[in-house]
C-alpha cells in the first residue's frame, strides 16, 4: 500500500487503529460521520484542529486499503 502522509499508525495510539496523523481521531471515525451524513464542514466544526486534507486522507487511505481486498466468492475461487 502507498504512504499516506496524513494517516498514521501505530501500536501505542488507539490500538493501532489507522488514525490522522498527531490526533487520536480514527479514520474510521471519520468514515462513520460521512457515512451518517455530516459534511466535511461539519466534522471540522466537532473537530477544529482537523483540515479539509484530512478528511479527504482518510476517504483516499480506506479506498487504497479496499483495493487490497481478496475478493472470495462462494466457490472458493478468488477474483
Amino acid at each position: 500500500m502507498k504512504k499516506h502522509e496524513r494517516i498514521e499508525i501505530n501500536p501505542d495510539i488507539m490500538f493501532g487503529k489507522p488514525v490522522i496523523k498527531g490526533t487520536r481521531i480514527t479514520v474510521e471515525l471519520i468514515l462513520r460521520k460521512l457515512a451518517g451524513g455530516m459534511t466535511p464542514e461539519e466534522i471540522i466544526k466537532d473537530h477544529p484542529h482537523l483540515k479539509l486534507e484530512d478528511i479527504l486522507a482518510a476517504q483516499e487511505f480506506a479506498a487504497d486499503y479496499l483495493e487490497q481486498e481478496e475478493i472470495i466468492f462462494a466457490s472458493g475461487s478468488k477474483l
